[in-house]
């Protein structure tokens, strides 16, 4: 499938992936939302979570788990689980505080892990629309519901993560830091924006007749880079993967010698008539660069200019980690929109996001 990046600058084509940039481009003003909304609204079924007593443990559980770990691993005074599998573990009991973000409905881990929490006795904490069918079986006691106005899994954590600094379990948040960091990439990859000041546009285009293989050092680079590759996949329907650096470089090193003086089109497979696939490397930077992260980061370079392998890096270095994790996540999103839109799949990505 060619790729046309006249297609980048062109309204009629843009505007067939209007639903999938209109919704990156309010992600900032979902943060606001939710955050709002959670303040002004909580609705405690038990103790406000702001006087909560200090759990013998954290239990963070559901399919989202791990994003909330990456921010309070590292800060969370007491011991601290991501559980994203069903049910909880099996010492957690009424000493245990458990965290659910259910902002969607069909999550079968989360509504295991919240009944289980309900049966032991634990604090509970979820985050989930206030008439959710969810919420009547959560009622209890020792339950705090944080009400959701949108299904955006970063807003929701960003006010998750706002209850759980008040109930001194998690670092401080600031939700407009995040938003702001949300807007800027929204400015600076608005499809009105040319390709030569677009970064959207441009990973988009290096990325149009390549694999792509995404790196982030950071557990939150990590994180935003396995949602990167998804957004890619579902955008291109090609390979796309991101892994830890001893999982890339196999790949790098199977990369075939690239020839300078190759006509694609005349060396295209002669079956399916598409030039071959060479991988692209697209490391993240979130501004984290402690000796494992730069160590990491030099061999996967080395290892690309060995192969003659592309490499693209995408920036998020401003505000807080989570912020910062936005912001990476936003213009990745932004990438892959683009890259169908220069692909031509622009229809099948708006009925998936839907």
């Amino acid at each position: 499938m060619a790729f046309d990046d006249s297609a980048l600058d062109d309204h009629t084509a843009l505007a067939l992936a209007d639903p999938v940039l209109r919704r990156l481009a309010e992600a900032g003003a979902r943060v606001r939302r939710e955050t709002d909304s959670m303040q002004a609204a909580a609705v405690s079924l038990g103790e406000p979570a702001g006087s909560m007593d200090r759990p013998r443990a954290m239990i963070v559980a559901g399919a989202d788990s791990r994003l909330l770990r990456a921010v309070l691993e590292p800060w969370c005074p007491v011991p601290f689980v991501a559980w994203p599998g069903p049910g909880l573990p099996g010492w957690a009991g009424a000493l245990d505080t458990v965290v659910v973000l259910a902002p969607t409905s069909g999550d079968e881990a989360a509504t295991s892990a919240v009944l289980e929490a309900v049966r032991r006795g634990c604090t509970l904490v979820l985050a989930c629309p206030v008439h959710a069918s969810l919420a009547e079986p959560a009622a209890s006691r020792s339950t705090t519901l944080l009400p959701t106005a949108s299904t955006d899994t970063l807003a929701v954590a960003v006010g998750v993560l706002q209850a759980l600094h008040r109930a001194d379990l998690g670092p401080e948040v600031d939700p407009e830091q995040v938003a702001s960091a949300l807007d800027g990439v929204a400015v600076a990859c608005s499809p009105f924006v040319d390709m030569g000041a677009n970064p959207g546009k441009e990973m988009a285009i290096a990325l149009a007749d390549a694999v792509p293989l995404v790196w982030g050092g950071s557990v939150l680079a990590a994180r935003a880079a396995r949602r990167i590759a998804e957004a890619l996949r579902r955008a291109s329907g090609r390979a796309a993967l991101a892994a830890d650096v001893d999982q890339l470089l196999p790949v790098l090193a199977s990369a075939a010698p690239q020839d300078l003086f190759a006509d694609p089109f005349a060396d295209a497979l002669a079956e399916s008539n598409v030039p071959t696939q060479r991988p692209a490397l697209v490391l993240l930077d979130d501004a984290s660069d402690g000796p494992v992260v730069r160590e990491q980061r030099g061999r996967l370079v080395a290892a690309a200019q060995s192969y003659g392998v592309r490499v693209h890096r995408l920036a998020g270095t401003d505000g807080p980690p989570i912020a910062r994790y936005g912001a990476l996540l936003a213009t990745g999103s932004y990438a892959a929109t683009y890259l169908a839109v220069g692909l031509g799949t622009t229809a099948r990505l708006v009925s998936e996001v839907g």
